[in-house]
Formats: C-alpha cells, sequence, structure tokens
C-alpha cells in the first residue's frame, strides 16, 4: 500500500496540510461556506480533472462498487476497448489524485477505493443544512 501524501485543505481557516493516504485529516470547507483559496482550487481541480473522464469515471465506479472492497486489473481491462496500458494510464491517473491506491501481488495490480477522499469531495459539494438554495429557499 502507498503511503503518498495527499494535500488536504483545513476546515477552520482554509490552509493546506498534508495527510497520509490511509489517514485522517481535517476536512475541506464546502464551496457554499467558503471561498477557495488559489491552492485549494488547484488541488481540487486535479481530482476533479480527474473525474472528468468517462472512463476513469466507469473505473472508479467499478472500483467503488465492487464485493469485497477491492479488484483486480485483470478484471478491470476487459470492460473497455481499450489497451491495457492505456487503462492502467487511467488508473494510475486515479491514484495521483487520491481517489484510489492499489498493491502489486504477484503479476497482478489489486485496487480499492480511497474512502476519505470520496467523503471529502461529498463535503466539499454538500450544502449546509439549514443554508438558502439558490433560488432562495432553505434546505
Amino acid at each position: 500500500m502507498s503511503n503518498q501524501d495527499l494535500v488536504l485543505l483545513d476546515q477552520t481557516d482554509g490552509t493546506a496540510g498534508t495527510a497520509s493516504a490511509s489517514g485522517s485529516a481535517d476536512c475541506c470547507p464546502g464551496l457554499l461556506t467558503a471561498p477557495l483559496d488559489e491552492d485549494q482550487a488547484a488541488e481540487l481541480a486535479k481530482v476533479f480533472k480527474a473525474l472528468g473522464d468517462p472512463v476513469r469515471l466507469r473505473l472508479l465506479s467499478m472500483i467503488a462498487s465492487r464485493a469485497g472492497g477491492e479488484v483486480c486489473v485483470c478484471d478491470l481491462t476487459p470492460s473497455f476497448d481499450l489497451s491495457q496500458p492505456t487503462v492502467s494510464h487511467h488508473l494510475k491517473l486515479l491514484r495521483q489524485a487520491g481517489l484510489i491506491d492499489c498493491e502489486r501481488r504477484g503479476t497482478w495490480v489489486y485496487y480499492w477505493l480511497v474512502p476519505e477522499m470520496t467523503d471529502r469531495l461529498a463535503a466539499i459539494l454538500t450544502r449546509p443544512t439549514g443554508a438558502p438554495a439558490p433560488d432562495g429557499t432553505a434546505s
């Protein structure tokens, strides 16, 4: 398992901090609670860019929904009309964004979701309870 560092956004003061992919850390402020600074926006853009491709979205969905929590690359590749190196490239981009992690076991590589990152994204995009909707109504 990789111990790559992810840049996390501190909810209290908006500063960037670092935590391991497997550890917990402060979450990002919601987009509707405080404006993002330049560094926060750049870091989030990397994650959203990784999610901005239909193949990567499908890969993430296949990994996240897999019973047992992990999937072998050998089970992912046949689902796409792409070469194995292309699928591996897409998986690498998801890994670099901190959305998935992997481990080599013999010949094969197994992938799993990093739930802390998807939880952070959900928190960023969630409107606070009771906050007015864009049309002015409360939730």
